[in-house]
């Protein structure tokens, strides 16, 4: 035989020469979720591994993962009833605990990149991300309460706002806001390929944030599609998106793909909560090795086309690179 592929696979050291696909832990956001008090620490049941932190416990995680190399974060708010209405005006109160936390993790470690969450469910007494009325989501209705929500985050500090509430126009809607308020360079992280999925529900378990009646898919969109996401990649650039994200990922690395070839925007995908919670389902069964299928799993996604994952599995991820557990 002439040809034998075997030969570049020969050593370690001959495999890492041409390893075509590197994830770094600065690829990686980590997502946390947040509640007002403190010292609170809950551990979402349907996560394992992941928790509910107040602030003054979270500024330690927070810490720890810097030390690792983690430097990006995403920030989820678990919301009291008390404070939610069907308008959302909470989102963007001035002593709304999330704005709060974002200036003091921003004093603390001015060096992070802050994401956002910019929808209505999280606020919403009735658990949906736009405004209902009459049992309808109403788009244009909608877009100034998301606009008010990215400046009052903004102000704060956030880096990056994300947009995943999926109503038309919000990109290009809360572009204007944010410039017309002098966060001309504050980025906009946009939910662009957000499926209706099975797999959001240790999330929403984490939040409490599941629609009090009728579901998404008037504005998430179908998993049967996948040549809407270019529309709507197409859309979001327009309206003026530096990141487009597709969520969930590994159900979709076909989608991550599609817009990798498409755009010439960084590409990100959310690793869900679902579809991190199967494979640590397996791993404490005995099914799967912890060390090398979640690194696995992580790979196939960046190697799909993500410039960016969001993933539970960040810190472990960073954890194992320092610990000589998984070579780059």
């Amino acid at each position: 035989m002439l040809v034998r592929p075997r030969r570049n696979r020969v050593s370690s050291t001959i495999r890492d020469m041409v390893k075509e696909t590197i994830l770094r832990p600065s690829n990686l956001i980590y997502p946390l979720f947040l509640v007002d008090g403190e010292n609170i620490k809950i551990e979402v049941k349907s996560l394992p591994g992941n928790y509910r932190w107040s602030l003054d416990l979270l500024l330690g995680e927070i810490s720890d993962c810097i030390a690792l190399g983690i430097k990006s974060f995403v920030l989820f708010p678990a919301v009291d009833d008390r404070h939610k209405n069907s308008t959302a005006t909470y989102s963007y109160n001035d002593n709304n605990f999330y704005l709060q936390a974002i200036k003091t993790i921003k004093q603390k470690f001015p060096e992070v990149c802050l994401m956002s969450d910019v929808a209505m469910d999280p606020y919403s007494s009735d658990g949906h991300d736009g405004l209902v009325r009459d049992g309808k989501i109403l788009n244009d209705e909608t877009l100034p309460i998301l606009g008010k929500m990215a400046v009052a985050q903004a102000e704060a500090g956030i880096d990056i706002i994300g947009p995943s509430d999926m109503m038309d126009g919000r990109v290009g809607y809360i572009r204007e806001e944010l410039d017309e308020h002098g966060f001309k360079d504050v980025a906009i992280m946009s939910y662009t390929a957000k499926y209706a999925s099975a797999f959001y529900g240790p999330f929403r378990d984490a939040l409490d944030s599941a629609p009090k009646a009728g579901d998404k898919k008037s504005y998430q969109m179908d998993p049967a599609n996948s040549t809407e996401a270019l529309r709507e990649a197409e859309l979001d650039t327009i309206e003026g998106a530096d990141y487009l994200m597709i969520k969930p990922a590994l159900n979709y690395l076909d989608i991550i793909q599609l817009l990798k070839q498409n755009s010439d925007l960084p590409i990100a995908a959310y690793h869900v909560s679902g579809e991190c919670a199967m494979l640590t389902a397996a791993v404490n069964n005995g099914w799967l090795d912890y060390k090398t299928a979640m690194p696995e799993a992580l790979l196939s996604i960046k190697r799909a086309g993500a410039d960016v994952i969001i993933t539970y599995f960040a810190k472990e991820y960073a954890r194992f690179i320092k610990e000589g557990i998984v070579k780059l």
